[in-house]
């Protein structure tokens, strides 16, 4: 039972003490000196509701005063009853909940060790007339610091465009409300910010930082130039432009402000020509002539002029040296790495030049100096991404200037912004060229790798063809005839590519060449043809003439005009049309007749006219010239020719006389003159025009004669 008793005690009572609140611990105590005094402890947050009272009692007389707080206030409590230093405290923190209570150590504290005070104010930052590299801070000591103590200065500074800081440690008595302290060592021209914190003698809590204040330096004279030159091309006037280029030397601190530059500028060969410009422009221009110049360039200000920087501008016909064989770029994590390669080792001074390749106006020339080195190096942050920089690199012996070596280069390159602007020309019938446009500089972002060509029928498979950069157009071949199909453009960087606007187009169902070639086998049939005809022509002409134009018989040269009566019959071979007329089944079968029958059958007109004349002038030729309605007259061969009338209305019957027929066969006289009605004896009737034979020969006309002579004309031969 005692055993089971011993072994059940240190549980309960290690149940009872958890249910006591923590200890205080870390108890840490600050005078703010004439404010408050104020402890705090740890833990900071309990659980459960605790309230704590810190006990405070002066060692030497033994006096004590408490503070409560609560854990929801916090671990902390303030005592705000005047203190004086050097009193020491002794303080001992009491935790109670509703389980019971339970005390913290005690601890110490002498107030001359934890006084705090507030932070100094800085009243200006200003530098001292005569005195460089220099600036006085001026300052209000803390109205609650302790007075005639000595109080412990910490001042921090740094130059505005940088992030690191610089202290400095000094005393002050604390006498005086308003101090000074003069900071030395710093750059002349440069903006500083300065800040100040303070302590009492012997204590360990430092006041928090001033308020920042900023001053500048003096001014110095100004530093060493670099200087370079742009050579234009054109001239004015009859002189070449220069723009000289200024800029601070490398590594040279900005320790004055500029007021402007003074230029002089002198030919090589006669310095008494010497010219001098001043102005404000760091790229100012200037005309020379054509040989070689001097330009000596200073800056200055209101304490001096910097020492001179030269140049030698070379002749416009001066051959430059040679000595760049190669030169490289390349991309580090965060740099751009330009290097070169030299057959010259006795040159080792060089001048880089970059300037963004834009379509635009040319952008103000970037520039740098490098000696004792074949690279140059350049923070990627610096450039622009996606523009491309045309690089430059100048070797200098002595004052000579050689031929450059340039490169482009990007620090980061994209997928273009824009595709190629594409056409279509050439279009056949299996063939056609695809043209396009280089994209603007501006819109590349990257070097263009090379073009793809993407082109597809109408509802057919998507083909490509890839070709290099430096191509701007392609012929597609193997094309169908007479089909729609769409093309595009690809431009391609290393970063990727962008597709142009698809056009489209149809191939022709037949091309130039076919239209041609038909053209020359018909134009080449009929040459020949024409060839031969002449040939022909030349070696037959009788037959070429009589085939193209045939013979007419000319009706003023027949004879049949002096024929008359029995003599007209017994001229006329009639057996020999015995059977040119014969009827099968209704049909007129042709008649042969002699070759003089046709002349036999025309007028001789010159012949009539001369009989007309003679006999019956006056008549004759009023009969034949004039009249509205005319007869036919009678031969003058014949003894008796009855008339006959040949009003003929248009398209009517024409009657020939019986008389002029009355020697001719029946089958002669049918062929000649077909049967009509309505024609009296004496007479023939033909339906119909007059003889086409006689009405187209030249010579022949029909001889009329007035209605109002006699109805018969007698007259003998």
């Amino acid at each position: 039972m005692w055993a089971w008793t011993l072994w059940m005690l240190p549980l309960l009572c290690r149940f009872g003490l958890a249910d006591l609140p923590a200890k205080p611990e870390n108890i840490s105590c600050v005078f703010y000196y004439t404010k408050n005094f104020t402890c705090t402890w740890s833990p900071e947050k309990e659980a459960n509701s605790i309230s704590y009272t810190v006990r405070r009692t002066l060692c030497y007389v033994r006096e004590n005063d408490t503070c409560n707080s609560t854990s929801k206030a916090g671990s902390s409590c303030s005592f705000y009853s005047s203190l004086t230093p050097p009193d020491i405290y002794i303080i001992q923190v009491e935790a109670k909940n509703a389980y019971g209570i339970i005390k913290s150590d005690i601890t110490y504290w002498d107030l001359t060790t934890i006084t705090k005070i507030e932070p100094p104010k800085i009243s200006s930052v200003k530098p001292v007339l005569g005195l460089k590299q220099m600036v006085q801070i001026k300052w209000t000591q803390p109205v609650l610091a302790p007075k005639s103590s000595t109080l412990n200065y910490t001042l921090r500074f740094r130059a505005v465009n940088s992030t690191h800081w610089m202290e400095v440690n000094f005393t002050r008595s604390g006498k005086n409300e308003e101090e000074a302290y003069n900071l030395t060592g710093l750059q002349a021209f440069t903006e500083y910010v300065v800040a100040l914190q303070c302590v009492v003698h012997k204590s360990r809590f430092w006041s928090g930082w001033s308020q920042e204040k900023m001053g500048v330096t003096v001014e110095e004279a100004p530093h060493g130039l670099d200087l370079w030159r742009v050579l234009r091309s054109d001239k004015v006037d009859g002189k070449r432009p220069v723009q000289l280029l200024l800029k601070k030397a490398k590594g040279a601190p900005v320790l004055e402000k500029v007021l402007g530059y003074k230029i002089q500028y002198f030919p090589e060969n006669n310095s008494n020509l010497t010219e001098t410009m001043n102005t404000t422009n760091q790229q100012p221009e200037l005309y020379l002539g054509n040989q070689t110049y001097w330009v000596h360039v200073s800056s200055y200000n209101s304490l001096g002029e910097s020492p001179e920087a030269t140049l030698r501008i070379p002749a416009i016909d001066e051959k430059l040296f040679h000595c760049i064989e190669a030169m490289r770029t390349c991309l580090t994590q965060d740099q751009l790495v330009v290097e070169w390669q030299s057959s010259a080792l006795e040159v080792d001074t060089w001048m880089v030049e970059w300037v963004p390749d834009l379509d635009s106006k040319p952008l103000a020339i970037s520039w740098e100096s490098v000696s004792h080195a074949r690279n140059w190096t350049i923070q990627q942050d610096e450039l622009e991404p996606f523009w491309c920089y045309n690089i430059s690199v100048y070797p200098m012996l002595q004052n000579r200037v050689g031929e450059p070596y340039s490169i482009q280069a990007y620090v980061k390159e994209g997928v273009p912004s824009e595709g190629p602007e594409t056409k279509v020309e050439n279009i056949g019938v299996r063939t056609v060229t695809i043209t396009w446009k280089e994209i603007p500089k501006r819109h590349r972002n990257g070097f263009i790798n090379n073009y793809t060509i993407f082109y597809q029928a109408e509802d057919g498979k998507e083909f490509s063809k890839t070709v290099n950069s430096s191509i701007l157009q392609y012929d597609l071949e193997s094309l169908t005839r007479k089909t729609s199909y769409t093309v595009q453009v690809m431009a391609s960087t290393s970063a990727g590519g962008i597709n142009g606007t698809g056009i489209n187009f149809k191939t022709l169902s037949i091309s130039v060449f076919e239209i041609f070639l038909v053209t020359s086998l018909v134009g080449g049939g009929l040459l020949i043809l024409i060839i031969l005809t002449v040939v022909y022509g030349i070696k037959k002409p009788n037959k070429l003439k009589h085939l193209c134009w045939p013979d007419v018989p000319n009706p003023a040269e027949s004879s049949i005009a002096t024929w008359c009566g029995d003599d007209f019959k017994g001229k006329l071979n009639l057996k020999e049309f015995d059977d040119s007329v014969n009827r099968e089944d209704g049909i007129l079968k042709p008649c042969y007749s002699p070759n003089d029958f046709i002349d036999k059958l025309v007028v001789n007109f010159e012949n009539f006219l001369e009989v007309v004349s003679t006999e019956n002038p006056g008549k004759g030729c009023e009969n034949i010239l004039g009249g509205e309605k005319n007869e036919y007259v009678a031969s003058p061969n014949r003894p008796y020719c009855p008339t006959v009338s040949t009003e003929i209305p248009p398209r009517g019957p024409q009657c020939l006389s019986s008389g002029m027929l009355e020697g001719i066969c029946p089958e002669t006289r049918e062929r000649l003159l077909p049967p009509t009605q309505g024609c009296g004896p004496d007479h023939l009737c033909e339906e119909g025009a007059p003889n086409p034979y006689l009405k187209n020969s030249v010579t022949t006309r029909e001889f009329l004669v007035s209605e109002k002579l006699p109805e018969q004309i007698h007259r003998e031969v």
